[in-house]
Formats: structure tokens, sequence, C-alpha cells
């Protein structure tokens, strides 16, 4: 007689499952397109591609989540998608773009990046299940999110979209800046996690005007306001490392069950 897993694995996929995956699988097809826009050098569409793809990829979650519909394939869907849509389609954009100047250094850094991006995933993937994730449990993410690192590695692109400079464009630049943000995204940096924020009731209001003003800036100039936000994300990198070493020192600074007993200060503490 079958167990209840494996007759459930039978049956299939329910069909609540299905729209999160169609998402998915159109953030995948984003991705990819857009470097079908690279080759034919339409560059703004290809970055506009992996854009569309970073948003698909921020509400298939959600959606999942909303009908109930979350399953071990739609992960592992989801983590290939974003292998693909963040790790290969900006390296090559990237390449397309300017690394092809350094056939071997630019194909290189083309490479970490997609690579690490893996990497990043699938360490995410293995440590899903496990209890113990001292930034998880602190609010925080461990090093930059595929997506984000995607957005950041294509920064010298926003540049050079809106300020025309050739020099923003050239290898020299746009080789070292891929590899830095590879190696953010699997680094070991704390990084702070977007949902894990909580806005007082007394600034919900400006923070939905802030929202407004976004959308209107990322409509009427999209390059300068994407240039801000990965200037803005990178701004918050020595704050999230410091509230996160912060918290560590005082989880350090807690006394566990052994030392209450054993130390004298312990001894008439207060339950």
């Amino acid at each position: 007689m079958r167990s209840p897993s494996r007759r459930a694995a039978a049956r299939g996929l329910p069909l609540r499952a299905v729209a999160p995956n169609a998402v998915t699988a159109l953030a995948l097809c984003s991705g990819l397109t857009g470097i079908r826009f690279a080759i034919a050098g339409q560059w703004e569409t290809a970055v506009v591609m992996v854009m569309i793809a970073s948003v698909l990829d921020g509400i298939d979650g959600r959606i999942a989540r909303m009908v109930r519909g979350e399953s071990r394939f739609g992960a592992e869907l989801d983590s290939l998608s974003d292998a693909i849509s963040f790790g290969v389609s900006p390296a090559l954009i990237l390449y397309l773009w300017s690394l092809k100047e350094l056939p071997r250094v630019g194909w290189l850094c083309a490479l970490v990046f997609a690579v690490f991006c893996a990497l990043r995933l699938a360490r995410f993937n293995a440590a899903i299940d496990v209890v113990d994730q001292p930034h998880k449990s602190a609010g925080f993410l461990t090093g930059a999110p595929s997506p984000v690192g995607a957005g950041l590695a294509m920064l010298p692109l926003y540049l050079w979209f809106w300020t025309g400079l050739d020099w923003w464009r050239s290898p020299l630049i746009v080789a070292p800046w891929v590899a830095l943000m590879a190696a953010l995204m699997v680094s070991s940096v704390a990084t702070f996690s977007w949902s894990s924020l909580r806005l007082r009731n007394n600034i919900r209001f400006e923070a939905i005007a802030v929202v407004v003003l976004l959308g209107a800036a990322l409509i009427s100039a999209p390059w300068h306001t994407l240039s801000f936000l990965c200037v803005a994300y990178l701004a918050t990198l020595p704050f999230s490392i410091a509230a996160y070493a912060r918290i560590k020192r005082l989880r350090g600074a807690v006394p566990g069950p052994a030392s209450a007993r054993t130390s004298p200060e312990g001894a008439g503490a207060a339950p």
C-alpha cells in the first residue's frame, strides 16, 4: 500500500498551484527574452526584461501563499528561473554589452556571476529546512538576493543610458564591478530583509506616498531612479552589518540556562 505522500505525488500538482507556477514560468521567459534583445543590441529592452522578471519573481511566492499553492515543484522551478533570469541573463547581457572587449577576463567575470548566482540559490535551498539560521532568525538575509544582485550588476548600464558617457561601458570598470556583485551574492554579509520590516502606524501614509513617488519616478526617469536605488541599497550595507552585529552581541549577552544556574549573578535572578 502506498503512503499518503506517494499517493499525492501520483495525483500530480493541485490546480491551485498552476497560477504561481505560471507566473514563475513567465519570469523565466522574460529573463531569457532579455538575452534575445541583448543579441540584437537593444540594451534598454534587454534590461527591462530582467526587471520584469524580478517583479514576477517577487509576486509568484505571494500568489502561492495566497491561494495555498506552495509545492516542492514550484520551489524547484523558482530556483531554476532565478538562476537563469538573474544569473545567466544579466551575465550574457553585460558580456555582449561590454565584457566581450576583454574576451578572457570578461567571460570569466560573466561566468563567475552566473555560477555564483546558482551557488547562492543552492545554498538557500540546502538551508531552507534548517532551523538554526542566525541571519534569518534575526530578520536579515545572507548576502544580496539574486534579483538584487542582478540589478546591482547592471548599474553601469543604467549610468550609461542616462549619461551617454562611453567610459561606463569600459570593461575595465564593468568587469571588477560584476565580480564584486557576484561576491556580494554569495557572501555572509547580513543584509536587510524588507519582508521583515514593520512600519509604525503613524508613518504608513508617508510610506504609501514614498511608494507612489517611486513609481512615478520609475516611469518618468527609470534609469536615474534605478541608479539611485542601487546606490541607496549599497549605502544600507554598513547599517545592516552594524545592526546584525548589535543583535548578535545582545544575544551573546543573554545568559543561557546553564550559565544562569552556575553564575552568582544568575542565582537570584528573576525568572
